[in-house]
């Protein structure tokens, strides 16, 4: 397997592929395995959007880059903020989802006070270490992609031997009773699982490091999108097909799964598994999150230029500073509404990147470089749709929590981003990029 394809699959595959498959059953049974593979088609359709995206530019960025070159500065920088805070969220909530793991370990952290101290004080450690140096980052991050990776490849090749068919009825849950009842209970599921796949938004994020990036992106999102569908559909499969309508009794219901059958070794194993991988995604998220807002600030000046400060050992310490408070803030809301904001951030950043794509395939900008998506503006149109469908489903404390940042956006950018002019460096290396267009 490329490199590129392992760590994508990284990207995507974190807490929610073992905290969700008992959330996702809740709503709509062993339907859900249906709804895995209809989110994955679906989400694969955004994700062409992005590969179509990805082959335009060269720069890092991703979601904000694509809307600041097709819309403006404002839609660039609030783009920029919401990327930045979907950061926080994902921080926030595989802090929690770490204590959930961690707690069936040890049932003595389950109690109150744990609840919110230890997610909360995993947070300040990793601020910490991302004060003092950070090269240890990609030595992490690669042994959390192993751990992840053979944590679900164990599984699956375990507990296929252990699947009783007859756990696969009923298809739907007694409380679906009409079309208008599994809709509402399919739209929920779908979001839940949508949370599943929205990491692969971050591969083109880091495109500047990455070899010839126009050509490699989109290869890149498109095999990683079959194999994390694959995966999924195989874990929601078997889960169900071990522990039937029980799967809504556990927390970790994969552990708990080959704990009834293979033994509670297996169950000790598959822990230890998701705890090294979801501490892992908590630990690079803790630090691409600041880099982020560095990178704004410093890139386009889309932040404060406060945000590039930098302390003695190079890590920005402003940026690590803002990231924590909120981060640290967020843990209250608890694990599926931390689930559900990501979705809605990542839905924020998908409308115009979509919209971008319908926009240079118009008016020829920013041709593409070794992928091009086919078929016209059909498949931006569906993936639109998609997206907007998304919206149904929100609750409104979640809608909420978007407006509020979009309102601090708002007064930021006209205190104190508007007026900025681009860094001279930036403006020459847009102006040659353009003039390559023409």
């Amino acid at each position: 397997m490329h490199l590129s394809v392992f760590l994508g699959i990284n990207a995507i595959i974190g807490s929610g592929a073992f905290l969700l498959p008992q959330d996702i059953y809740k709503d709509i049974g062993v339907t859900s395995i249906l709804v895995l593979f209809v989110a994955a088609l679906t989400v694969s359709m955004i994700a062409l959007c992005y590969a179509d995206l990805s082959s335009r530019f060269s720069g890092s960025g991703a979601a904000w880059l694509y809307s600041y070159n097709a819309f403006g500065k404002f839609t660039g920088f609030q783009i920029g903020l919401f990327s930045w805070f979907l950061g926080c969220l994902t921080l926030a909530a595989e802090s929690v989802a770490l204590l959930r793991v961690l707690k069936n370990l040890f049932p003595a952290m389950g109690g109150p006070i744990m609840k919110y101290a230890f997610p909360v004080g995993m947070i300040l450690i990793l601020a910490v270490i991302n004060l003092f140096g950070t090269t240890i980052v990609k030595k992490i991050d690669n042994v959390s992609s192993v751990f992840k990776i053979g944590t679900i490849v164990f599984f699956i090749v375990l507990g296929v031997f252990f699947i009783k068919f007859a756990n696969f009825k009923p298809l739907v849950p007694s409380s679906v009773t009409g079309f208008s009842s599994f809709s509402g209970h399919f739209g929920k599921a779908f979001s839940v699982v949508f949370y599943m796949f929205t990491g692969f938004s971050f591969i083109p994020v880091a495109a500047a490091q990455m070899d010839n990036p126009q050509k490699n992106i989109p290869k890149t999102l498109i095999t990683v999108m079959m194999t994390v569908m694959v995966l999924y559909v195989l874990v929601q499969a078997i889960v169900i097909g071990i522990l039937g309508s029980s799967i809504v009794k556990y927390d970790i219901p994969i552990a708990n799964a080959l704990d009834s059958t293979v033994g509670h070794w297996a169950y000790v194993l598959i822990i230890i598994g998701m705890l090294v991988s979801i501490f892992g995604v908590a630990f690079a998220i803790s630090f691409s999150t600041p880099v982020l807002a560095k990178s704004l600030a410093k890139e386009h000046n889309l932040l404060p230029s406060m945000f590039t400060k930098e302390n003695s050992h190079g890590a920005p310490w402003v940026a690590i500073l803002f990231t924590t408070v909120i981060s640290v803030i967020l843990v209250s809301f608890g694990y599926i509404f931390l689930v559900a904001c990501i979705v809605l951030a990542s839905f924020i950043q998908y409308v115009p990147s979509i919209l971008a794509v319908i926009k240079f395939k118009h008016n020829g900008q920013f041709p593409n470089q070794g992928f091009k998506l086919k078929g016209g503006y059909t498949i931006p149109i569906i993936a639109l749709i998609i997206s907007m469908y998304l919206l149904t489903n929100f609750t409104v404390k979640v809608l909420i929590v978007a407006l509020v940042v979009f309102g601090r956006g708002l007064i930021m950018y006209f205190t104190s981003i508007r007026k900025k002019d681009e860094p001279a460096a930036v403006t020459k290396s847009k102006q040659q990029v353009t003039g390559a267009t023409k």
